[in-house]
């Protein structure tokens, strides 16, 4: 019986181990201070579709666009609790 073929990247090693460890993180670590809260709400399809869409068109996440949507909407008063 064969084992299924894994997700790429995902919980796999390189086969050259000691390259990959020394070539570092591919990434710069998320700063935690920065994004310290994750936030799940509901849309419809076609509202992550018109999101996923212009975050493209912007050359953004859609992370980043609602990100700045509440920045513009809920602007920092000064009086937030950390």
């Amino acid at each position: 019986m064969r084992k299924p073929a894994s997700a790429h990247g995902f919980a796999t090693r390189p086969g050259a181990a000691e390259r990959w460890i020394n070539a570092g993180p591919t990434a710069p670590p998320m700063s935690v201070a920065a994004f310290s809260a994750r936030l799940t709400i509901d849309v419809t399809p076609a509202m992550r579709q018109r999101l996923k869409l212009a975050a493209i068109a912007q050359n953004k996440t859609a992370a980043d666009l609602m990100r700045a949507l509440i920045d513009r909407h809920f602007p920092d008063t000064g009086k937030e609790q950390p």
